[in-house]
């Protein structure tokens, strides 16, 4: 069975570098086959030449693969499309991966017992937060700094969909749900995501399962650019907005009234709040609810809200 690891980038050919070389010190059985795609989402940095000098050290260990359209979504999906291995793989471009990463993760989909599979997400040691911003506790923000995920060191069945640079899925799982959302997924000027996760729940409401394997690991990146509080507002906001759109059924009047009533009610915890890290959580918190409210208003009346958004097919 072959394996193909499926790495969609934009803009980002120095962390890009550093993700393909621990990709390239993969361990992985003899017997199996795998492969490293590289999806170029339309760059104008040096990431072209970066995966030419990786196809060039490692032959026929990697591929590269343009997509002109902006998105990371049309980069997924063209990258499901040219993958030749029969269970995919997904990672970002400014993470490390562990050297069994690949294999952990994707051993459990070799029967079809498993439709899918996601790891642990850890941030980059060493790591030093500003005094407003929480990185453990109930008041964490780590999620929106480094897409954080661990379920802790036992396996199991994942009851919610696994995260999108930890991933790994059956490719005829595409077929038969479709690819991911092109309304979904970042670009630039967008933090719109939830394209990975609303793929995984698709798979969940059809009765598929999904395997949490914990010795799967990846490490993210910290990039200083997105530690301000701008970026976490307007992440936190544009979560919002995705988290509607992917849902993608009606919301009535009385669910916009509850989500009304529960923002008053975070205004107030930000607004009481005197812990720094306490204090910009909740504020963060109301941040996401206007983004729900806005994208239910965007998309017309509240008891008539539906998202017509379709997942392109294979």
């Amino acid at each position: 069975m072959k394996i193909t690891a499926i790495l969609c980038t934009y803009n980002r050919s120095g962390s890009l570098a550093k993700a393909l070389e621990s990709l390239a010190s993969s361990v992985v059985p003899e017997t199996v086959e795998w492969e490293i795609l590289v999806v170029d989402n339309n760059s104008s940095d040096q990431t072209r030449a970066v995966v030419a000098g990786f196809i060039d050290r490692y032959p026929g260990r990697f591929r590269y693969l343009f997509e002109a359209r902006q998105g990371k979504s049309y980069a997924l999906n063209s990258g499901i499309r040219e993958a030749s291995g029969e269970i995919l793989a997904f990672l970002d471009d400014d993470v490390s991966v562990e050297p069994n990463w690949l294999h952990n993760l994707t051993s459990v989909l070799h029967d079809g017992e498993w439709a899918g599979s996601g790891g642990r997400i850890l941030p980059a040691s060493g790591y030093l937060p500003p005094r407003w911003l929480a990185l453990d506790g109930p008041h964490s923000l780590l999620g929106a700094l480094c897409a954080y995920s661990d379920q802790g060191d036992l396996p199991g069945d994942l009851q919610n969909p696994p995260v999108g640079t930890n991933m790994a899925f059956r490719k005829e799982m595409f077929s038969k749900y479709g690819l991911f959302r092109s309304d979904l997924g970042p670009r630039p000027g967008s933090e719109i995501r939830c394209e990975d996760t609303e793929f995984g729940q698709r798979l969940l409401a059809g009765g598929e399962r999904l395997r949490y394997v914990p010795f799967a690991i990846v490490h993210h990146a910290i990039h200083e650019d997105r530690v301000r509080k701008e970026f976490f507002l307007a992440w936190w906001f544009d979560f919002g907005r995705g988290s509607v759109r992917a849902n993608g059924k009606n919301l009535t009047a009385f669910e916009i009234l509850k989500i009304l009533g529960r923002t008053m009610l975070t205004a107030l915890q930000w607004l009481l709040s005197f812990d720094p890290k306490r204090r910009f959580y909740f504020k963060c918190r109301v941040w996401f609810a206007a983004g729900k409210l806005v994208e239910a208003r965007r998309h017309g009346k509240p008891s008539g809200f539906k998202i017509n958004g379709q997942p392109e097919s294979v």
